[in-house]
């Protein structure tokens, strides 16, 4: 099993596949250019299994009616932003983008801290809102990963100034549910280059305090 970092769009918002041995595969948060990662995810020959949302801003779901264009698919995202994907003033593309941003509905809504198991692939979900109020972050035990969106980045955070955000919430996240994971665990954010816990809590200038 390994994971692929793929910058996508404007923002370059991280999208990751993550894959077995068997060639089946996972998608977080497939921001942008539906068609390059379509045509990624075929040259490598892999059937992708289920769309994993971290939050529903526009540019972490830009990608979605491509992908299920091509993959009769589920989409996961927390029920807090159920609405978020087909509204393009809470998804924030209709002040952010030249064009708005919509997707149909998600497939499953988180309502819960949970192990999630998807084909082989195994995840502890944990809700992170702050960032936004249904942030959620995957981790994989069996590689050490926390797929964690825009809550926690290399040396910084997720921004709060957006409608939904909390900068207290976020911090009670990130101290909760990252800092507390093992401190070798390496963070995938949603832009940006991975980290690990051990180095965010040594090193990150919001997280003072936390180690």
């Amino acid at each position: 099993m390994d994971w692929q970092r793929v910058p996508l769009g404007q923002l370059q918002t991280n999208a990751y596949i993550l894959k077995d041995d068997e060639g089946k595969c996972v998608i977080f948060d497939p921001g942008a250019e539906g068609e390059r990662l379509v045509a990624m995810i075929k040259k490598r020959h892999l059937t992708p299994l289920a769309i994993l949302l971290t939050h529903a801003h526009f540019d972490h779901i830009g990608a979605i009616t491509d992908l299920k264009k091509h993959w009769d698919i589920d989409v996961y995202l927390h029920e807090n932003e159920k609405d978020w994907l087909s509204n393009p003033i809470l998804n924030g593309s209709q002040f952010f983008m030249s064009a708005e941003i919509k997707a149909s509905p998600a497939d499953k809504l988180i309502k819960r801290q949970q192990d999630l198991t998807i084909g082989d692939f195994h995840f502890e979900l944990y809700e992170t809102p702050g960032h936004s109020p249904g942030s959620v972050s995957y981790y994989n035990e069996e590689l050490d990963v926390v797929f964690c969106g825009d809550t926690l980045f290399r040396g910084s955070i997720g921004r709060t100034d957006l409608p939904g955000g909390n900068h207290s919430l976020l911090l009670n996240s990130i101290e909760k549910h990252i800092l507390s994971l093992p401190e070798d665990t390496i963070v995938l954010p949603g832009h940006g280059p991975e980290t690990t816990v051990d180095e965010e809590m040594a090193t990150n200038p919001f997280l003072n305090g936390f180690s």
